[in-house]
């Protein structure tokens, strides 16, 4: 399932790709295609995906970047095509994350300006962004993508989807 979210990376040129990898980091490295990444393993997997997340923009706020997508590597179907949708929303400082609602549901893929990058540091647990849609709700723009995104939690769940 890394694999897939690599190369939608690769797909989409984002440049920089930062991967933040857990307890598996040794074998991922030896499992996947890797281009030019920059994988930082999370120490802290306890701390769950809002470690991640404040791993992984920690490490690009010495870049040039003022946007990132933040891909899930739970989510084998997101396309490029429902990647683009959210990526050509326009930068709006006002209100720096958007979160795509796929069949009217919000998830992920959250894209975050540069703005709200600071906002991780108040993340906790094993949830991501998604804890400032209701805390913070003037700082999220919305934007419909067509089709599911189903997370994928369990190898059921993956056989679920079928085959791709």
């Amino acid at each position: 399932m890394l694999q897939h979210v690599l190369d939608l990376a690769a797909a989409l040129e984002l440049n920089p790709v930062v991967v933040v990898l857990g307890d598996d980091a040794d074998e991922l490295g030896c499992a996947c295609s890797w281009r030019r990444e920059t994988r930082v393993v999370n120490d802290h997997p306890e701390d769950g995906i809002s470690g991640s997340v404040r791993l992984g923009l920690a490490r690009l706020a010495t870049s040039a970047a003022e946007r990132v997508l933040v891909l899930l590597g739970d989510q084998p179907r997101l396309g490029a095509v429902q990647a683009r949708r959210i990526l050509a929303v326009p930068s709006d400082s006002s209100r720096p994350i958007v979160v795509p609602r796929f069949d009217g549901v919000a998830g992920s893929p959250v894209l975050l300006e540069r703005a709200a990058w600071a906002l991780a540091g108040e993340l906790r647990g094993d949830r991501g962004m998604s804890q400032l849609f209701q805390s913070r709700p003037g700082l999220v723009r919305f934007v419909d993508i067509e089709g599911p995104n189903p997370d994928v939690d369990t190898p059921a769940d993956l056989r679920a989807l079928g085959p791709s």
